[in-house]
């Protein structure tokens, strides 16, 4: 892969967020319930112009993956089997748990119960999908391996495609949100197995005609813009709906970042001490630890809008998940070199 260092948009990606509010809701102020006619422009419980945003933005970083590179799975096994163990048995389980003790109980003073499902419901959303797009970015500045790291993403999207729905599903039955499968294998299908599938056909089909180098250097750059504006655009308009909720309680984004930010810290520490005590090179320990931190944020806030709407807690959730992404892992990326160690 070419040099996967942090661009000026992904370092200040949460003051783009930011700026993204303040337009969001000068937008839902002006176009009142004009911009509400959006929400209804669906298909098969689809909204049609989010939907294509998320295409928009998912579909870069799934045509990046090298699904090749799977055929060098044994030689990082032990890498993986920490990796796999930390994205699909802990950290869902830990991130509904914090949601419950946070929301449920810490938060019952602050917030109504109703709100506190949502909130519960993004979370949940979040957990269950380990990051696809930026734990490059997370470990080249940690300097982890990158064979490593294209390996383990490549095993978590095939993974995703088989437990996203029945974790979520279980847990969000669990906290008492029922969620009709029928909607949640919808969103699934049309937020991970068709863009996973046009990037992995792309990706064979450009390679083979265009060459490794012309796709890596000159094609996925020219995608990049795209994935941006798109990410962007679909906040501004979730924040058009989610306007006066966030004026009218802006301590919400405080209190929903303080256990999303609990929740980081805790996965990046079981995967980090985790992998060394398995022994495992530092070069390997420190992507896998990034990987369980980080969050295919895209995702989330794709089905949560779906299954929520645009106006939903739980799709405000998920771009609180944005917000605090980058300060977040940037500050572990710092912990894991100042504890990098010799294998």
């Amino acid at each position: 892969m070419s040099n996967p260092g942090i661009s000026f948009f992904e370092r200040h990606l949460t003051w783009w967020v930011l700026l993204c509010i303040a337009i969001g809701i000068g937008v839902g102020a002006i176009g009142g319930d004009a911009i509400r006619q959006i929400a209804q422009w669906e298909i098969a419980h689809v909204n049609i112009p989010v939907a294509i945003l998320i295409w928009l933005m998912i579909f870069p970083m799934m045509a990046s993956i090298d699904f090749q590179s799977l055929r060098n799975w044994r030689q990082h096994a032990r890498g993986l089997s920490l990796t796999v163990t930390v994205n699909w048995l802990i950290k869902p389980f830990t991130m509904a748990f914090f949601a419950w003790v946070f929301f449920d109980h810490l938060y019952s003073a602050w917030i109504t119960p109703e709100e506190a499902d949502q909130f519960i419901a993004g979370a949940i959303l979040l957990g269950a999908a380990p990051c696809t797009a930026m734990v490059f970015v997370w470990s080249y500045l940690s300097k982890g391996d990158p064979n490593y790291t294209l390996v383990q993403v490549s095993v978590n999207d095939l993974i995703l495609l088989v437990l996203f729905i029945p974790i979520v599903q279980l847990l969000l039955g669990i906290t008492g949100i029922q969620i009709p499968f029928d909607v949640l294998a919808t969103s699934v299908v049309a937020f991970v197995v068709i863009p996973l599938a046009a990037g992995y056909l792309a990706n064979r089909w450009l390679i083979r005609s265009r060459g490794q180098e012309w796709f890596t250097e000159q094609f996925l750059p020219r995608l990049k813009p795209f994935s941006i504006s798109a990410l962007l655009v679909t906040l501004i308009l979730l924040f058009a709906f989610q306007g006066e909720q966030i004026l009218t309680h802006p301590f919400f984004i405080l209190l929903i970042a303080i256990p999303l930010t609990v929740q980081t810290y805790l996965i990046f520490f079981i995967a980090w001490f985790g992998g060394k005590k398995m022994g495992l090179p530092y070069r390997t320990c420190a992507p896998s630890a990034m990987i369980g931190a980080s969050n295919f944020f895209e995702l989330a806030v794709a089905v949560a809008i779906m299954l929520f709407g645009l106006d939903s807690g739980a799709a405000l959730t998920t771009v609180v998940g944005v917000l605090i992404e980058v300060p977040v892992m940037l500050s572990l990326v710092s912990l894991a070199k100042k504890w990098e160690y010799s294998s």
